[in-house]
């Protein structure tokens, strides 16, 4: 340490009472070449995370625990290592056009002026113990390494095998190592989706959690066509095909978990770009009270399960969790006396004790080729993926009305819209009608962290202008999203469902068959007691798990 930047960090720790000023000059007078906080760790006068804390603490600062939040990869490469090491420091985010950098000591103002002049940011310290600053540091280097050799290796590859030497497995061992870093972690962070998407000079790697893209690594553009030729051949593409899209699939089980990845490859000017979805075993052995329905949507979904024939609907957007939720109806009907077939495109989830098809169009295996030739096998309950045409939808509704238990999804933006959109489709009113239990609309809306939210008033005109409901006069306390260690500052962690539940009666079946528009059906709907899409999420908001904020975000 340099004598100056010790003494002003001295000061700091004398002010917040940690240590005395005999402590701090007894301390100064060790050799230079260690940090103020290694001496006074090593004198017994504190433990490092005590002085962190009460640095943090007098100077107004975040503490953060490095070890226990993501860090964005584009943020550490702002700075070299060395300049990280000499400083004792590593930027872990972007924010507001600010960089937040961990610090164990922050008072340094020489390092805040070398990291800002360095990376043309404002910087924003926040305060993290030495010891855990200097590990993070040596992990991300040990990554910059990894990668630096895998693409080394790849390049060397190419070399020889332009040279017409045999490169044989151990050329694709480094695009290997990539692919599985990037699967693992996904796995690990709790990723939905990844997203490897070529840009004119690199490539950039996003995950998506709880429903937000996050930007986690850049690589050379030049590791790109092996690094997608790997995906494809785990996934038995067709890797001599560049110019049309492909589908596949491919396992992995981490940590003893099985977790199956379902990937499309779409061609885009700059090369071709893959999502990968990771469809997790255990989120398909949840339960329905896993999904965060309330009593009365719950009490309805039940009824319409429990009844032995008839058509339960799941509408919503795209990533809106319909699959999730068939599913955990499928796991309320499934028994041993019950035979049950689905037909999906393409099959999500493979489960034991289930008969799945798969959709094969190119070979004539459709939605309506499938569901006739299921008709067939005498099935108690039928899971179809998707009705998406007429054929499919009237053979589903006329399955429904001839004895099956029919569990579907459709795309539209409310429950009502359901009845509606299958008109549209050239279904009759009357068999919609007459075959439909129940329509479940749903969205997902990401839960507040439980260890960070803040409970706050409410402005009664903010609420009375999005239509929340409360008494005029006494404003209901709710709670917001602040950010921590626990959800890499975001403020929410974990996702949950927001529901809306129209049951069939015999006004909503009459104004069907009367060809009622879908505002008409839902008017209806609301007064026989349907709770819409915002109803539930502002009951959610008033149970404290989850914000208006989020809440406007997901829901029209």
């Amino acid at each position: 340490m340099t004598a100056a930047s010790g003494k002003r960090l001295g000061r700091v720790l004398v002010q917040s009472g940690l240590i005395t000023q005999e402590q701090l000059d007894v301390a100064l007078t060790e050799p230079s070449g260690r940090s103020l906080c290694a001496v006074l760790v090593d004198q017994g006068v504190a433990d490092e995370m005590t002085i962190a804390r009460a640095i943090a603490e007098s100077m107004g600062l975040p503490f953060v625990d490095i070890g226990g939040i993501d860090i964005d990869p584009t943020a550490t490469t702002l700075i070299t290592l060395d300049l990280a090491r000499r400083h004792t420091c590593l930027p872990i985010k972007i924010q507001d056009d600010e960089l937040v950098v961990a610090m164990s000591d922050p008072a340094n103002i020489f390092a805040i002026d070398d990291l800002r002049i360095v990376t043309g940011y404002d910087i924003r310290p926040v305060v993290s113990p030495e010891s855990d600053l200097l590990q993070a540091i040596d992990r991300f280097a040990t990554m910059q390494e990894n990668v630096d050799e895998m693409v080394g290796g790849i390049e060397a590859s190419r070399m020889m095998d332009d040279e017409g030497d045999d490169v044989g497995d151990d050329g694709e061992a480094p695009v290997a190592k990539i692919l599985n870093h990037v699967v693992t972690e996904a796995i690990r962070q709790g990723a939905g989706d990844i997203y490897i998407e070529p840009g004119e000079h690199d490539i950039r790697v996003r995950y998506r959690i709880d429903g937000v893209c996050q930007e986690i690594m850049r690589s050379p553009k030049k590791i790109h066509r092996q690094l997608l030729s790997r995906l494809k051949i785990q996934c038995a593409m067709d890797i001599s095909e560049r110019r049309v899209p492909q589908d596949g699939r491919f396992g992995v089980v981490l940590d003893g978990k099985s977790v199956d990845f379902r990937v499309a490859v779409l061609p885009t000017v700059e090369g071709e770009m893959s999502v990968m979805r990771l469809l997790r075993k255990d989120a398909i052995m949840m339960s329905l009270e896993d999904l965060g329905f309330l009593q009365q949507p719950m009490e309805r979904i039940v009824e319409a399960l429990d009844r032995p024939y008839g058509a339960l609907l799941v509408t919503g957007p795209t990533g809106s969790g319909k699959s999730t939720t068939l599913y955990a109806a499928i796991n309320k009907t499934t028994k041993p006396t019950v035979n049950l077939i689905t037909v999906e495109d393409p099959v999500e989830y493979r489960l034991e004790g289930l008969s799945q098809v798969q959709v094969h169009e190119k070979a004539g295996l459709t939605f309506p080729a499938a569901l006739r030739s299921i008709l067939r096998q005498d099935p108690d309950v039928v899971m179809i993926g998707e009705i998406r045409d007429k054929e499919t939808a009237t053979i589903a509704i006329e399955a429904a009305l001839t004895g099956h238990l029919v569990l579907s999804t459709l795309h539209t933006n409310d429950a009502p819209s359901a009845l509606t959109r299958l008109t549209e489709m050239g279904v009759e009113p009357f068999l919609s009608a007459s075959a439909i239990n129940c329509v479940l609309a749903q969205r997902l809306a990401r839960r507040l962290c439980k260890e960070c939210k803040e409970k706050y008033t409410p402005d009664e005109e903010a609420l009375e202008r999005i239509g929340f409901p409360f008494e005029p006069g006494h404003p209901p306390q709710l709670y917001r999203a602040v950010g921590c260690n626990k959800c890499n500052n975001i403020g929410y962690k974990g996702r949950m469902g927001v529901h809306e539940v129209m049951t069939m009666t015999e006004e909503i079946e009459r104004a069907c068959v009367n060809h009622a528009s879908g505002d008409e059906i839902a008017r209806i709907a609301r007064e026989q007691g349907m709770k819409t899409l915002r109803d539930d999420g502002f009951a959610k908001v008033l149970a404290g798990t989850t914000s208006i904020e989020e809440i406007m975000r997901v829901v029209v």
